[in-house]
């Protein structure tokens, strides 16, 4: 047994003076600071984080990226649990035998815990419920092409298709309409990138989605959003009672579209990082719980697949690698913003924890898992991706400015990254 106290507990009531007793991995309970235990001194104990949506393309895939070196950066980044992308890697994890493969892959290496996603792609919708009875969190699916080939994309209908073969499951969309994306010529400029790219895409994309979940009770989430328009169609299907959930991602809640340079390839993305003022929109849709949590969208690929050489924004892989910077790069902005660290912590752990299923994650509380992380909130550094764990050290935050250090990370009471991995792969426990 162990005790961790800090006069700055983040807890699910709210923020105060406390001491956590670690026993069998497990938060035995949480005491009066008075009671002792190792002091934290300055630094604010938080739960570790739970980050849905990481793409660590290892099998098949694993020069773009890998279970050691994403849950590495994981780890230093204060995220002690990530739920797995089923695209990119080779197999893509559309069956059973490609799960197999992926926790074969994933086996041994991982410094933090690891779930699974499952694919729903055109010619899979017999393989999707015992993908499900094996464990995976639900299954994710696009609505434009994915940028491979092996993952294909469904139409409206086949979306109906895929919720009905698993009424229980929850589906994650990728929402971009592709009959509203446009052809884009090569280029430098980021607004060529963001015209090609619009808005309506997201927009009609989300309705389509809200639409299937209406019609057939479905569970849906909303990946990435980035586009503030589609706020309206959320709230109010929210209103009627469908059950529809939203996401947004650091980049989208800090990077503006005016401000990236010509031939900036690494702050391409799908969908697009928007304008000042749609930002803003997203901010006040999370304050409001409209939208539901921040994730990464972890996506990393090495720099010629990015054309960092050319900077052509119309041949770069769109995808940015930020899972060990997610938590100060919306403390930052956060924090300017109003917002507490009991903000940030539901938003990035407890509600990410709650869309899953993981109800022993998330929270500071007797009888959940001990992931903590203790936090310095007010000590600033400036980005250097040299010091970063991803596989390439390609960041759009390289050289700036954030606040908020990760000191130390704890999963299930054991310290990460420790001398090895320690990380356990974890299924869904839910109906």
């Amino acid at each position: 047994m162990r005790v961790l106290r800090s006069r700055r507990v983040v807890l699910p009531d709210g923020e105060r003076p406390a001491a956590v007793v670690v026993a069998d991995g497990r938060i035995a309970a949480v005491v009066p600071y008075d009671e002792g235990g190792a002091d934290l001194g300055d630094l604010v104990l938080l739960p570790g984080l739970v980050d849905t949506h990481v793409h660590v393309n290892e099998p098949g895939r694993t020069d773009w990226e890998g279970f050691e070196t994403a849950t590495r950066a994981a780890a230093a980044g204060g995220v002690t649990t990530i739920v797995d992308m089923p695209l990119n890697s080779l197999p893509p994890t559309v069956d059973t035998g490609a799960l197999a493969v992926k926790r074969a892959a994933a086996a041994g290496k991982s410094h933090v815990d690891v779930g699974f996603w499952g694919g729903a792609v055109p010619s899979n919708v017999d393989a999707l419920r015992p993908l499900y009875e094996a464990g995976v969190f639900g299954f994710k699916a696009f609505l434009a092409p994915s940028g491979v080939d092996e993952f294909g994309h469904l139409d409206a209908a086949g979306l109906g298709r895929a919720v009905a073969a698993v009424d229980r499951a929850l589906f994650v969309v990728h929402a971009e309409d592709p009959v509203a994306l446009l052809p884009m010529a090569p280029s430098r400029r980021y607004r060529d990138f963001v015209a090609s790219r619009p808005r309506v895409a997201e927009d009609r994309a989300v309705e389509t989605v809200i639409e299937i979940a209406r019609r057939t009770g479905a569970r849906v989430h909303i990946l990435h959003l980035s586009s503030s328009d589609a706020l309206e169609s959320l709230a109010a299907a929210r209103r009627d009672g469908v059950r529809v959930t939203a996401e947004t991602c650091p980049h989208y809640l800090s990077l503006s579209a005016d401000a990236v340079p010509d031939g900036a390839t690494q702050f391409k993305c799908c969908p697009p990082i928007r304008e000042a003022d749609n930002r803003e929109e997203l901010w006040r849709a999370l304050g409001s719980g409209l939208i539901d949590c921040v994730v990464s969208d972890h996506s990393p690929a090495p720099p010629d697949l990015k054309r960092l050489d050319t900077g052509d924004f119309a041949a770069a892989w769109g995808g940015i690698a930020s899972l060990q910077l997610g938590l100060p790069v919306v403390w930052t902005q956060a924090r300017s913003r109003g917002y507490g660290l009991a903000d940030v912590v539901r938003w990035m752990a407890q509600r990410p924890a709650e869309l899953v299923g993981l109800g022993t994650k998330g929270r500071i509380a007797a009888g959940n898992d001990a992931d903590l992380v203790a936090f310095a909130p007010d000590e600033e550094f400036v980005v250097d991706p040299h010091r970063l764990h991803h596989r390439h050290p390609i960041t759009p935050y390289a050289g700036m400015r954030l606040s908020g250090v990760v000191r130390r990370t704890w999963l299930r009471g054991v310290e990460v990254p420790g001398p090895r991995p320690h990380g356990r792969l974890i299924v869904r426990s839910e109906p």
